[in-house]
């Protein structure tokens, strides 16, 4: 008699991200070039935005920087992917990179809470695909301790609202690593972006700290992005569409 072939996969254990990088995830579905030229459209926006930091061109930062986050939430509708916590995070990346070209403590604190919208939603979004490395988890967590040990004398009465914020940003950029690789670079790109912002508001400003700033950012953006509309094997276990940036 023929022992019936058993199933030895875990339950509810998701399937490994087999993708290749760059290429679209099993099943996946393409905009067509529309999508791509958006793609397209976001590097030349990114790149008129580096140039207008660098030469302090404040009204092309106005028209430049709040176009970055909806022209990738514009791409990610289009592959599907319209009720997404990760839409959720460009829009409220949209309303904090706005309130962040607008001086002061209290616009920066504005900005500061929708940033944190965004981390939260990301982490929503991380934490229902696969469980984060736990190296990730604890050398985020001891990266989060450090940075803020050292800008607490600097910060003020900014200490306790950057002292959440980090980390909640700390945990997204844990997350991501039990996503794919490309979404684990963006978020690390994204923690290193915002930890130069701190660097700023405590009072210390590298060379090329504005043009550093925004290059990781939208980088970040891109990676998460593209990275998350490519992954396959989400907590349900079902390939999800997407579609490769421009190479």
């Amino acid at each position: 008699m023929t022992r019936p072939e058993q199933n030895t996969t875990p339950p509810n254990r998701p399937t490994p991200d087999t993708t290749p990088p760059g290429r679209p995830a099993r099943g996946a579905t393409r905009p067509g070039w529309p999508g791509t030229a958006l793609l397209w459209v976001f590097a030349v926006v990114a790149a008129v935005e580096l140039v207008a930091v660098a030469v302090a061109a404040t009204p092309v930062q106005w028209l430049a920087k709040p176009l970055l986050a909806p022209l990738l939430l514009v791409w990610l509708w289009r592959v599907g992917r319209r009720a997404d916590p990760v839409a959720v995070g460009l829009v409220f990346a949209t309303a904090g990179d706005i309130a962040l070209l607008v001086p002061g403590d209290t616009a920066f604190l504005v900005g500061m809470g929708c940033f944190l919208g965004t981390q939260l939603a990301l982490i929503i979004a991380f934490a229902g695909h696969r469980r984060p490395r736990l190296a990730a988890m604890a050398g985020y967590l001891l990266l989060w301790v450090a940075a803020n040990a050292l800008l607490w004398p600097q910060l003020g009465a900014l200490r306790l609202p950057v002292l959440g914020y980090s980390l909640a940003l700390s945990l997204m950029a844990a997350a991501a690593t039990g996503v794919n690789v490309r979404v684990a670079v963006g978020g690390a790109l994204f923690l290193f972006s915002d930890l130069l912002i701190g660097l700023g508001a405590a009072g210390t400003t590298p060379p090329g700290h504005g043009v550093l700033v925004m290059a990781t950012y939208s980088a970040a953006l891109l990676l998460i992005t593209t990275g998350w509309a490519t992954r396959s094997g989400g907590a349900a276990g079902q390939p999800v569409g997407g579609m490769s940036p421009p190479r």
